[in-house]
């Protein structure tokens, strides 16, 4: 299927954008001959900074394939920026659909029309302390599985020193270098044609988190941690603490009283 055209909202985009991305912004960007050239496929990226969809979406707007990222629906609607949603033909995501193969069957008709769908699997900014990427949500991996096109693995460092995660003031000087490295296609075979129960869909997610942290790793020049951060289990466990506390508390003053 051939690739499709840019367009104009997405020139358009890119005639705003790009200019104080290559003023601020150093590049250092590799694995563009990974990037299918035609025919639609998912690009999974790892997310450490507000601004890097920006710089992430310049580095994939360079390879001739543009990315179709995935938003709230509720952006479509709201004025120039639901024209601009519109005519760059980034993808609504309906939250409310209580099926989650629907939720996402507007990445799927992208992929199937022969798009590039941006996808970054954990959901949210990373809050690993050092900004490895954390357990990833399985909605790439589902549209990977319908689909069975290609997921590249793309991993990303630098905007972050531009813009920390959670920070709200940036820190331009000195220039900072935006780093890209995308890798081969996930070999994600083991799990086509097979019933997408939510263990297998978890299994296929961390093989593509897997695939990003390694191109990280090659990335920053160091290994990252054994066992991803997991939001989930750090709520369960601060839980814990706060329960741990609270009891030693009621104890001291119960010991106090005696």
């Amino acid at each position: 299927m051939p690739r499709r055209r840019i367009g104009f909202w997405y020139r358009f985009a890119a005639v705003l954008c790009k200019p104080p991305l290559v003023v601020l912004i150093k590049r250092d960007w590799r694995g563009m001959e990974n990037i299918p050239v035609e025919g639609g496929f998912i690009t999974a990226v790892n997310h450490n900074s507000h601004i890097d969809p920006f710089a992430y979406a310049h580095f994939q707007y360079n390879t001739g394939r543009v990315p179709r990222f995935l938003a709230k629906s509720g952006l479509f609607r709201k004025g120039f920026v639901g024209a601009a949603m519109r005519g760059t033909g980034q993808i609504p995501v309906y939250r409310e659909s209580t099926d989650a193969l629907s939720a996402f069957r507007a990445a799927i008709d992208a992929v199937e029309r022969g798009e590039c769908v941006a996808f970054y699997p954990e959901g949210t900014l990373t809050r690993d302390p050092n900004g490895w990427p954390m357990t990833g949500k399985t909605g790439a991996a589902r549209v990977a599985l319908q689909t069975k096109c290609p997921v590249i693995p793309v991993a990303q460092w630098g905007a972050n020193e531009v813009l920390p995660p959670y920070a709200s003031r940036p820190n331009l000087l000195p220039r900072k270098t935006h780093r890209v490295l995308a890798g081969p296609p996930v070999d994600l075979a083991p799990f086509y044609d097979k019933e997408m129960t939510p263990d297998l869909l978890k299994e296929a997610t961390e093989v593509i988190m897997a695939a990003i942290t390694r191109l990280l790793e090659d990335i920053r020049g160091e290994k990252a941690p054994v066992t991803p951060y997991d939001p989930r289990r750090e709520r369960i466990e601060q839980r814990r603490r706060t329960r741990a506390q609270t009891q030693r508390k009621v104890e001291q003053e119960e010991g106090q009283g005696t």
